[in-house]
This record gives structure tokens, sequence and C-alpha cells, in this order.
């Protein structure tokens, strides 16, 4: 069972992952590389705009993540009017995207995804019926 406590370290450790840290000191430097990241970002944007790139979010929480990592990395995410609100567009370099922040996207939704099984899953065992698996399967009927 992760508590929320094991859950933020493991998103730590991920973004740290992301980042090159593991100590204190690589933190920091890790902090400072990041800065360098949103600097670069915002140099290649003032001098050539990057292409939309556009994403499909399955749900509120996904796409939540993702907004709130593009707006770490200095990223405006955006929709068009019209568009539904799984879809979110970022102007970014394809390589910063493909290299950075959608990997890092999909670790961290991963590491949310599971501690909201594991939580949802205790909670209907501990609150509703201890019995929460699947239904039973059956051959077809007659």
């Amino acid at each position: 069972m992760t508590t929320e406590s094991q859950l933020r370290e493991k998103l730590r450790k991920i973004t740290a992952l992301f980042e090159g840290a593991a100590t204190a000191g690589e933190r920091q430097a890790a902090a400072v590389a990041m800065e360098r990241v949103r600097l670069a970002l915002d140099a290649t944007i003032k001098t050539q705009l990057p292409p939309e790139i556009q994403f499909s979010l399955a749900d509120q929480w996904q796409r939540r993540l993702f907004l709130a990592l593009c707006r770490r990395y200095g990223l405006k995410p955006y929709r068009y009017k019209g568009q539904r609100h799984t879809t979110v567009v970022v102007r970014a370099p394809r390589s910063f995207v493909d290299n950075t922040l959608w990997p890092e996207y999909l670790a961290l939704q991963e590491a949310l995804d599971s501690y909201l099984r594991e939580a949802t899953e205790r909670i209907i065992r501990e609150e509703v019926y201890r019995d929460a698996d699947e239904a039973a399967e059956r051959a077809g009927q007659s």
C-alpha cells in the first residue's frame, strides 16, 4: 500500500531522474539546469516559433498533470475555442517534447495512476465490501 508521502517521494524521484539529481547538491544543480531549460525554451520560442503540438488526454486528472508539467517548464498550454476539454495544445520544440516533456509526463502519470488504483481498491474493500473483485465470467447465454 502506497501512502501519500510515499507517492510524493516517488514523484520527486521521477522528477529527479529526469533532472539527473540524487543528492541535495545535485538537486540544486538540477534546479539550475531546469532554469536553463526554461530559458533555452524561451529563447527558442522568441527566435523561431516552434510547432503547435496537440495532445489528447483521457481525463481531467491526466490533463491537469500535463498542464502543470508544461507550466513548470514555462510553456503556455492552451486549446482553441470549440476543441474538447481533453485537448491541450503546446508550442514547443519537438525534440523537447519527445525527449523530456512526454516521457516525464508518462512516468508521473503511471505513478499517480498506481497510487489512485491502490487507494480506490483499499477504500472500496474497507468501506463498501471486502470482495471488490471483478465479476465472475460464465459461459454464454442460452
